[in-house]
């Protein structure tokens, strides 16, 4: 059987979908530029620390509303994912920002280091990918009431969506040394 889309879920599917494949295109074409445009003069690693953090507090907040969420303190779950969402739309678009504004900055490290780096690396940049959509229609299902989804996609959502903002900053600790 078929589920029935709402009237909303008809704007805001289509919507999500589409901002789902628009974002993980427009940071790879981004990556790719021939020409770089800093919009705020900053230095290479300036972005950097400043994602670092963004990922690290969403990581935290990722937690803290997992935690209210199981001793049922629905609201402060609520605002606490609001802001974990904040933070990461923050972070997308300061992202863009600096893949606009700075060259790549290749990794240096060698042996054991380097393969690990490069795991952690790739599943991030997959998994950043996939979260979009997650991300998503988890917010939308939960402002929009309807619990027992919302609980269905959080169960996958959550997991991956902590492993970005984790591996993000484990990223940032890899590269430090070259920024």
């Amino acid at each position: 059987m078929r589920a029935r889309l709402t009237k909303t879920d008809k704007i805001a599917v289509p919507v999500i979908i589409a901002l789902s494949i628009a974002v993980p295109l427009i940071v790879l074409i981004l990556m790719y530029l021939p020409e770089r445009f800093n919009f705020m003069g900053t230095q290479a690693g300036t972005f950097p620390f400043f994602h670092a953090v963004l990922n690290g507090s969403t990581a935290v907040l990722l937690m803290m509303g997992y935690f209210f969420m199981t001793i049922k303190e629905y609201k402060l779950h609520r605002n606490i994912m609001i802001t974990a969402f904040i933070l990461s739309a923050v972070f997308l678009v300061s992202y863009v920002i600096s893949k606009m504004s700075n060259d790549p900055v290749p990794y240096g490290g060698e042996g054991v280091l380097r393969y690990l780096y490069f795991f952690i690396l790739v599943t991030h940049i997959i998994l950043s990918a996939i979260i979009v959509p997650l991300v998503l229609f988890t917010m939308y299902r939960g402002l929009t009431a309807e619990y027992d989804k919302h609980a269905r996609i959080a169960r996958w959502t959550f997991p991956i969506w902590l492993y970005v903002a984790i591996t993000g900053v484990l990223v940032y600790i890899f590269m430090m040394p070259y920024y």
